[in-house]
């Protein structure tokens, strides 16, 4: 049989895991999951015949060099930092390698004895990155093909709660690693084109520079900028278009209020805290506030941050129960961003019959015959329940069908690549269609931006 090792099971691989073995027999493939923590997978394979787990710490050098040499084809699901290891001993044993993560200056440097060697290391096959470079690429070709030229690409991605589990005022629930939303757009200025013009918004404007976007059944959602939109422009050969625009999708109304955790500092991620680990929720909001003889916490915190009593806004604090002195997070030595985390937690967190959300939204502008055209894509996906979730659907299924297509040699190109060649988003949009995971087409008058706003 053919022996496909996954490195690292965590909660996005459950339809990775699935795939593959439903896959298994008619494959001729045999997985082996190696992970620190095995119970996860032990749950999701029942005692499948065609599978292996392994209790494995990636320092161990020895057992990770064996593993890999012994492996047909190697996924590394670990956290990014670590594809590095694994990449160096699939590149000493001469295997593919697969991962879902941007592809880091490291793993980049590899490319040339990869592709001396003749071997695939495909990256950023996930959902974003991964679906969006994959279904941006095949429009975008399908637009060249006719002639046209591109002028506008705009791309948005989010993780939310359903509609139907949409239970809190925020309109929001962690659906994946939380640390992940709290820290959001640290980091480095969000960088991006429009019109022609350089345009630059910094952390602490971040959340107050937002785009409105509406899915047809969904309703209206915003938008706020990715760190570095500009790397795309080459990636995509989108080297001379006007506007070029990345973002994250939040519900109306959500970017307004998280300011607020940024402009008083709660979601800084440098500092330790003094005594952290006995600070009641007021306590650690009120050591954002100026002292007062007289006003309570939550009059400070409402004219700090301009709030009025009869303000939607308030009641999204409220709700949190951020002013509660009896509430601790109990957490020793913790950063702002790390108490914060844990009082988002205990309200954001899915419950057991919610079920997420992926949605995606691309714009493409470009010029045929003398004129303007636009065509937006959008994507929805639900989860099932809170294994097979839409994260881990749209991460992990990509994942599996590269993972397949490079095993049974339909992908071929050596190096160290993303999805954006026909070779490889070809086949993988087409059988995620095949999970409902599928993009809508509408012709939309293009708009552009008005010169004398910009």
């Amino acid at each position: 049989m053919r022996h496909i090792l996954i490195i690292g099971s965590g909660k996005s691989t459950s339809y990775l895991i699935w795939y593959l073995l439903d896959k298994s027999e008619a494959e001729n493939i045999h997985l082996t999951i190696a992970d620190i923590t095995i119970d996860y997978a032990k749950k999701r394979t029942k005692n499948h015949a065609n599978v292996s787990t392994i209790k494995f710490d990636i320092f161990d050098d020895i057992t990770r060099k064996k593993l890999i040499k012994n492996a047909d084809i190697i996924i590394s699901m670990l956290p990014a930092r670590f594809h590095i290891k694994v990449a160096k001993d699939c590149l000493k044993f001469g295997k593919n390698l697969i991962t879902a993560s941007y592809i880091s200056d490291e793993l980049q440097a590899l490319n040339d004895a990869v592709t001396e060697k003749g071997l695939i290391f495909m990256n950023e096959i996930g959902v974003d990155p991964g679906m969006d470079h994959m279904s941006a690429m095949q429009v975008i070709n399908r637009i060249r093909s006719k002639g046209g030229k591109l002028i506008l690409f705009e791309s948005f991605t989010g993780g939310l709660v359903a509609p139907e589990h949409d239970t809190n005022l925020w309109n929001y629930k962690f659906t994946w690693n939380p640390r992940n939303v709290v820290v959001s757009g640290q980091g480095g200025t969000a960088k991006f084109l429009q019109e022609n013009t350089y345009k630059y918004i910094p952390y602490h404007r971040l959340f107050r520079r937002t785009e409105f976007l509406e899915i047809d059944g969904y309703g209206q959602f915003e938008a706020y900028a990715n760190r570095d939109s500009l790397k795309y422009q080459s990636v995509y050969g989108l080297d001379n278009i006007k506007t070029l625009y990345r973002g994250t999708m939040r519900r109306v109304g959500f970017s307004r209020a998280w300011n607020m955790f940024v402009q008083l500092g709660m979601t800084d991620d440098s500092y330790i805290m003094e005594d952290s680990e006995h600070l009641s929720y007021r306590d650690f909001v009120n050591a954002f506030l100026p002292y007062s003889p007289s006003d309570s916490v939550e009059i400070k915190f409402r004219h700090q941050l301009k709030i009025d009593q009869d303000d939607v806004v308030w009641n999204k604090f409220l709700e949190l129960d951020l002013f509660n002195p009896h509430k601790k997070a109990n957490l020793k030595q913790a950063t702002p961003a790390q108490i914060l985390q844990h009082i988002l937690t205990q309200s954001w967190t899915l419950n057991k019959a919610d079920k997420d959300m992926i949605v995606m939204y691309h714009k493409f502008g470009y010029e045929l015959n003398g004129k303007n055209h636009q065509i937006d894509a959008t994507m929805v996906t639900k989860g099932e329940d809170q294994v097979y979730t839409a994260m881990a659907k749209t991460v992990g299924l990509p994942v599996a069908i590269a993972t397949l297509a490079i095993l049974n040699k339909q992908i071929t190109t050596p190096g160290v690549q993303r999805p954006i060649t026909k070779e490889v988003y070809t086949p993988i949009l087409k059988e995620l269609e095949n999970f409902e995971i599928k993009f809508t087409e509408k012709e939309v008058p293009y708009l552009g931006y008005n010169p004398l706003t910009l």
